[in-house]
């Protein structure tokens, strides 16, 4: 009986250990659907296993809102109680990271941090520029006006009623979550700490999980008590598919992709014959149309880079002194630009990456127009125009009729005057299946 006993706690042993970890997440850089993946991920792990706490490590400019919003909503919804921590040294919360931090259950930071700035920023299109006569801008009730259009305004009301909302539902400071919003304010950690806006200022981890033992948190279900004395932690690594996500949804990444592709297609096309470069063209395009459909595309920078391809293919058959290439180079050098919003954190192409790919669509402009220029200059080799001015021999003749050798065919013929086997002759016009010959000047071998 004891020893039945042993074996069963023995059984157990593992299980315990393991749904005592604490899990532990890790986002650094914006925000982005592969990041929304991941911590999805991490939280599906924490509930699995029974964890007591998932802690994110959050080092973030901000990012997109969507994906901010999904994993708000994964953090609201979790029976797991999250703990967002704003570390190392030197990291931050900004923009979308504010929200997060907001949501969780724990709002932690390290010495030398910082949170804020929550103003949110258009997608696409700019706000309204005023008018003159247009009616004037409203003020958000302590005599400012509100800065930008009326879209921008919507997107402003919308973003401090959410995180307002946010900081009610966790008992957190409100007043600043509004300035955050509307006047984009920035705190250090520990004035987070004095003001309100976080639970805790800890050095380290290990600090972290020691503060929070025995703390109280309220979940979705009701309230509850981290019990971490002695827990493990298990950190949760990205697997293929989310670092594979994470880099293609880079807009420099994205970018390079999508020039690939279409350069590999257009060389694909250049030079017929289904080759590696359509290949390697076919699925860097796959990759790039499923980055930027994850990305805030710019209609206008969109256009402009698909006009900006279409001139550079279109110089290579129709040369235009260079004219439609340059046009071709300059619009894609704008849209490119203009393609993912430039005012969302992290989500810039880098001006580093246009010049050399610039300066490479110019190459292959160049490249691919002295290609096209040589196949032009180059005479015909198939068809009835490469037969004429062909050099031949007469291999039989009987009454006018001859058969000739031209290009290591035979041909039956007539000519000008009579020929003997052996005489070299030079084909001077073709009917039907019919050459037409004459004598082969002097001195000249035959075909």
């Amino acid at each position: 009986m004891k020893r039945a006993l042993f074996l069963a706690a023995l059984l157990l042993l593992p299980c315990t250990t393991f749904a005592r970890a604490v899990v532990v997440a890790e986002i650094r850089g914006a925000i982005s659907p592969a990041s929304a993946a991941y911590f999805l991920r991490a939280l599906e792990v924490a509930q699995r296993t029974g964890s007591p706490l998932l802690v994110l490590r959050l080092d973030t400019p901000g990012g997109l809102d969507t994906a901010m919003r999904e994993m708000i909503r994964g953090i609201l919804a979790s029976p797991v109680p999250v703990a967002t921590y704003v570390a190392p040294s030197g990291a931050r919360a900004a923009s979308a990271g504010t929200y997060i931090l907001y949501a969780s259950h724990v709002a932690a930071m390290a010495p030398g941090t910082n949170l804020g700035a929550a103003t949110p920023v258009a997608i696409g299109i700019g706000g309204e520029s005023a008018k003159p006569g247009a009616e004037e801008k409203p003020e958000d009730g302590k005599g400012r006006a509100l800065p930008g259009g009326a879209m921008e305004r919507k997107a402003v009301h919308d973003a401090a009623a959410y995180l307002r909302s946010l900081a009610q539902l966790r008992g957190r400071n409100a007043e600043w979550a509004e300035k955050a919003v509307r006047e984009a304010e920035s705190l250090s950690a520990d004035e987070a700490a004095k003001h309100n806006v976080v639970d805790l200022v800890a050095a380290d981890l290990s600090d972290l999980l020691r503060q929070l033992d025995g703390r109280r948190v309220k979940l979705a279900a009701g309230e509850a008590t981290l019990a971490l004395a002695g827990a493990t932690t298990l950190v949760i690594e990205r697997n293929w598919k989310e670092r594979l996500l994470a880099a293609v949804a880079d807009p420099n990444i994205a970018l390079i992709l999508l020039m690939l592709g279409v350069y590999g297609l257009l060389f694909e096309f250049y030079t017929p014959g289904f080759g590696v470069a359509g290949v390697i063209g076919a699925v860097c395009l796959l990759l790039a149309l499923y980055a930027l459909a994850m990305l805030p595309l710019n209609a206008v920078g969109a256009l402009l880079l698909l006009v900006g391809v279409a001139l550079m293919a279109a110089e290579a058959f129709l040369p235009s002194f260079g004219a439609l290439g340059i046009g071709g180079i300059a619009a894609f050098v704008a849209g490119a630009l203009m393609l993912i919003d430039a005012d969302i954190p992290g989500m810039q192409i880098s001006i580093g990456l246009l010049v050399p790919l610039a300066i490479a669509s110019a190459l292959l402009l160049a490249g691919t127009g002295a290609y096209a220029l040589r196949a032009r200059r180059r005479p015909v080799s198939t068809g009835s125009e490469a037969m004429i001015g062909a050099l031949g021999e007469v291999v039989e003749a009987a009454d006018g009729d001859l058969m000739v050798r031209v290009h290591g065919e035979l041909w039956r013929a007539h000519g000008d005057r009579r020929f003997a086997p052996g005489e070299r002759v030079r084909v001077s016009a073709r009917d039907g299946l019919m050459l037409v010959v004459a004598a082969a000047p002097p001195g000249r071998p035959g075909g």
